[in-house]
């Protein structure tokens, strides 16, 4: 494809640039042919009129009368000329071969009509200056032609341009705006005549209506979820209060119950952040709860403690640079760091975890097996677990620290350690 015809850019710019290359084309045929028709049939009058002005020379010639020459006019017989004086042929005339010729000599403009009749050779010479001066005009007000139907063209197409995707720039801003999800949007095809813009519209309408549909059914399920789920870990939360009030729980069993409500709070907080992240309008100003990431950090590395020492593994906190001091929405951060620490200390055999805080935000270290480059594009995908997935898990925790991270505007990437292991990497600007 054409380098100006490329599909990045713009598609009125491809139709100004297609209409003027159209134009061009046609242009450059219609000059060309016309230049070749005027040449050729300048050789033809030319050669037709000198023959019959040589004829007659000639035949003046053998009759010895005067040749009463045309002003500018030149006939050679061998030595003799048409002049009072006999005069030798130029040298510049000696080699042409019989037939029409153009001959350019010192800023003039000659043509030359050259007969061999025996022995004999018959030069006619006609002084054209002034005809090629005329011939070279015409070539210029060709070549003006030619381009001002270029800039004709592109004055043309640039309009006629605007006027076709008037209706297509139309149609892209009413479905850029966001009005058109809700339920009660007019729609677009009603606005549009019946041809390829108003079926596109009326595509986009079914488009729209699916959407708004899927976007109904995520509402309700997301609020229905939550309100099925609020009542068991009310009786969840209630039960351990009661247990707590006992005096017949040992040691071991307290640290049960305690393991038990830090995790209905965390499901509780999970719930929170679902529907926060099913709310497009969710205001961060709004939300009550705060955290630095300092204070995240220290929590999330005493909840995970123990099942790192649990699975032999070191779990540390260290500082690179001073954190931001920014205050962040409580839920979704503690989903963010609670998720990245629980896959690493989930997937890693022997070693150690790592929460490394830095200038921007913070880090996750492993000393497990690595992720392939071939999953990391995918690795953020809902359900999608890596090569050595194991357990349970449904691959969901690093498509919910993605959508949090792209809701909150922070930035998340991974790559792999160059002594092996994973690093999950967060930066909040």
């Amino acid at each position: 494809m054409m380098p100006f015809l490329k599909k990045q850019h713009r598609l009125s710019r491809r139709i100004i640039v297609a209409f003027v290359v159209m134009a061009a084309v046609i242009s450059a045929l219609f000059s060309v042919g016309i230049i070749v028709v005027v040449q050729v049939v300048e050789k033809q009058l030319l050669t037709d009129t000198l023959h019959g002005d040589m004829t007659l020379a000639m035949a003046r010639f053998s009759a010895g009368r005067d040749l009463d020459l045309l002003p500018g006019s030149r006939f050679y017989h061998d030595t003799e000329s048409s002049l009072d004086e006999p005069e030798e042929p130029p040298a510049w005339l000696e080699n042409l071969d019989s037939g029409f010729h153009e001959v350019f000599r010192e800023g003039q403009s000659f043509h030359a009509l050259v007969y061999k009749q025996g022995d004999e050779r018959f030069l006619y010479l006609r002084d054209q200056t002034d005809f090629e001066k005329r011939e070279q005009a015409l070539f210029l007000v060709v070549a003006a032609g030619f381009m001002l139907s270029v800039i004709a063209a592109w004055i043309l197409g640039y309009f006629l341009a605007r006027r076709i995707m008037f209706p297509v720039t139309r149609l892209a801003s009413q479905v850029r705006h966001r009005g058109q999800l809700l339920a009660l949007a007019p729609p677009l095809a009603p606005g549009y005549a019946d041809d390829e813009v108003g079926q596109l519209a009326a595509a986009f309408d079914g488009t729209l209506d699916q959407l708004r549909q899927a976007l109904e059914r995520e509402r309700f399920f997301t609020s229905d979820v939550s309100h099925e789920l609020r009542t068991p870990l009310t009786v969840i939360t209630t039960s351990c209060e009661l247990l707590k009030a006992t005096d017949t729980l040992n040691p071991k069993q307290e640290k049960q119950l305690l393991r038990v409500q830090r995790a209905s709070q965390e499901m509780r907080e999970l719930i929170h952040t679902f529907l926060q992240l099913a709310r497009d309008n969710l205001d961060n100003k709004s939300v009550t709860e705060k955290s630095t990431i300092a204070n995240m950090a220290q929590e999330q590395c005493e909840q995970w403690q123990p099942a790192a020492e649990a699975k032999g593994l070191q779990l540390l906190l260290t500082q690179e640079a001073p954190p931001p001091d920014k205050l962040y929405n409580v839920a979704l951060l503690r989903a963010v760091v609670s998720n990245l620490l629980r896959n690493a200390v989930h997937y890693t055999e022997t070693g150690y975890v790592r929460l490394v805080l830095t200038a921007t935000g913070f880090r996750v270290e492993d000393s497990g097996a690595g992720i392939d480059e071939s999953q990391r594009e995918s690795i953020f995908q809902p359900f999608v677990r890596g090569s050595g997935a194991r357990g349970e898990g449904l691959g969901l925790g690093l498509s919910l620290v993605k959508r949090i991270c792209a809701h909150q505007g922070w930035q998340i990437s991974l790559h792999n350690l160059s002594g092996g292991g994973n690093c999950f990497e967060v930066s909040f600007s």
